[in-house]
């Protein structure tokens, strides 16, 4: 650790953790065992974040995030208040989960992702999308408010997704249509 972070002394560290410059770990944050926090990352008040897991570049994890074991967020991302990520998810450069987002185990999405939770500007109205298990997004995918992607689903690039897309299903487009089943 050196001089340029601020971690709080109500903050829980877990062992072999690695931290880069500038970084702030909150009060009542817990971070887990063999973490890596790159430069410029912030751990919001009451966060937890799991064994194993890698937080880049300039990324945020929200006021009662939960992120699971070996979950892995690129630069330039952000995981916003009360979101929960399973274990294993991995998210590329500038994804973001709007507040409340649950995302499940072995969910792996590329960069440019957002998950939304507004409806409509200015409203306080919050819709919580669920991205469930071994679910796939492929590079600037959309999830509008309340949206839930069923297991095992992919979502192409550039999609927009609008409304639930059920489990082994691969969709795309803007807006997503089914494309096509997911057969073993």
């Amino acid at each position: 650790m050196n001089d340029f972070n601020f971690i709080s002394e109500e903050a829980q560290i877990g062992k072999n953790f690695k931290i880069g410059k500038f970084c702030i770990v909150e009060k009542g944050a817990i971070i887990g065992d063999n973490v890596i926090l790159e430069d410029y990352a912030i751990v919001r008040e009451g966060a937890e974040v799991g064994d194993g897991c890698f937080i880049g570049t300039y990324t945020k994890i929200g006021k009662n995030a939960r992120l699971g074991k070996r979950v892995k967020m690129t630069s330039f991302g952000e995981i916003r208040d009360n979101c929960v990520v399973g274990d294993n998810s991995n998210f590329g450069s500038r994804c973001t989960l709007s507040a409340g987002t649950i995302v499940g185990n072995n969910v792996i999405v590329k960069y440019g992702f957002v998950a939304t939770d507004t409806p409509k500007i200015g409203e306080k109205e919050k819709l919580t999308c669920i991205l469930k298990n071994n679910t796939k997004y492929g590079a600037a995918v959309v999830i509008l408010p309340g949206v839930t992607v069923g297991e095992n689903s992919e979502i192409g690039a550039c999609s927009q997704v609008r409304k639930d897309v059920p489990d082994n299903e691969i969709w795309y487009g803007m807006p997503a249509k089914k494309y096509k089943d997911i057969t073993s």
